[in-house]
C-alpha cells in the first residue's frame, strides 16, 4: 500500500477531517475520504451502464455472437512514424 505525506494542510481542513474520522470511530487517516472523493458510490460505471442499455433494447446473447462472427480480427499494425528528415 502506498504512503500518501500532505504537507501545508490548513488547520481547518485537517479539524474537519479529525472531527469527520471520530464520528465514523476511525483515526484522523484519511483513506476511506480520499478513496471517495476519486471514486464516488455514484460514478458512473460504463460496463454496468452498457448491460443496462443492452436489457433495455433487448439485446440477446445470439446478437452478441452475430458481432463476433462480424468482427473484423486483422491484428493491428503499430504506427510508424513517417516524419521529415532533418
Amino acid at each position: 500500500m502506498a504512503v500518501l505525506t500532505v504537507r501545508n494542510l490548513p488547520d481547518d481542513v485537517h479539524r474537519v477531517l479529525r472531527v469527520r474520522a471520530a464520528q465514523h470511530g476511525h483515526s484522523t487517516e484519511a483513506r476511506e475520504i480520499l478513496a471517495l472523493a476519486v471514486k464516488p458510490e455514484t460514478r458512473v460505471r460504463l460496463g454496468e451502464a452498457l448491460a443496462a442499455l443492452g436489457r433495455k433494447i433487448g439485446l440477446t446473447n445470439e446478437d452478441f455472437e452475430v458481432f463476433q462472427q462480424v468482427r473484423d480480427k486483422t491484428p493491428a499494425e503499430p504506427f510508424r512514424y513517417q516524419g521529415r528528415a532533418h
